[in-house]
């Protein structure tokens, strides 16, 4: 099975790229660092990968997707899975979120995917049929404090990515949206604090948060069996059970939210 992941330097996208590469699987790793993702191939090759490509790619700029898309494609004759898994969260209040930031975020976590998707999709189509799979969050399902930015542009991954399942199922196009609370990863550290810096710190809740490695079988699990959704995370996820039975409770409880 050949395998595209996006993020795949650090965190869930490193540990899906181990999980698959366990597995014997093709994989092409995206990252906007070389120097990050080549140990992350080495690794993959020595877990099992049956063959590697590194393909850096900077999702602040979106000129140049659909020739990446057409290289990852032809670099093994085909995609079987692609993973939009690559992000950058916030930790700033709405008035200290400045525009740029917004167009910052809703480029690489929003836009990028969605460009990715359009640019595979009719080569999915084509070769009859392909799995698409993209990161979201619980942050996606309600709104979340130090996070409006961020919320914002998983809530928009919800509409396109549901629309995509319903439209193209018919095609053997297969999607999985994947739903992260707390995962033990560097999102909090290389989060945008005031002033476009890196926040620089880990989050107390995610440091705490599911390893990922434990996260990374769930979703290839899910990938597997076709889900059409899969919540990965501990016990933050009743929030999201919460918001689709008891939206006031929900507003309440999140009001309350230690954001960090």
């Amino acid at each position: 099975m050949i395998v595209w992941i996006t993020g795949a330097s650090s965190g869930i996208g490193e540990a899906c790229a181990y999980e698959y590469a366990r597995g014997g699987n093709q994989l092409i790793l995206t990252s906007s660092s070389r120097e990050r993702l080549e140990p992350v191939a080495q690794n993959c090759l020595s877990k099992g990968a049956s063959d590697v490509l590194v393909l850096p790619s900077d999702f602040n700029e979106l000129e140049g997707i659909t020739l990446l898309a057409r290289t990852a494609w032809d670099a093994f004759g085909g995609i079987d899975v692609l993973f939009c898994n690559a992000g950058i969260s916030q930790r700033t209040n709405v008035e200290d979120t400045s525009m740029a930031m917004v167009r910052q975020i809703m480029e690489i976590n929003y836009f990028a995917p969605v460009a990715l998707t359009k640019a595979v999709l009719p080569l999915m189509r084509k070769a009859g049929g392909g799995h698409i799979a993209v990161t979201t969050s619980i942050a996606g399902v309600f709104g979340f404090p130090l996070r409006c930015a961020y919320s914002s542009s998983k809530h928009a991954l919800y509409g396109f990515f549901e629309t995509l399942q319903a439209e193209y199922y018919k095609d053997n196009i297969r999607v999985t949206i994947v739903c992260p609370g707390r995962v033990r990863t560097n999102i909090s550290v290389n989060a945008l604090d005031k002033g476009g810096e890196k926040h620089g710190a880990m989050d107390p809740g995610q440091d705490k948060g599911l390893p990922a490695d434990r996260a990374a079988k769930k979703i290839v699990k899910a990938i597997r069996k076709g889900k059409r959704e899969v919540l990965i995370g501990r016990g933050e996820l009743i929030m999201v059970y919460i918001k689709r039975f008891f939206p006031e409770l929900c507003a309440k409880l999140a009001r309350r939210i230690k954001p960090m």
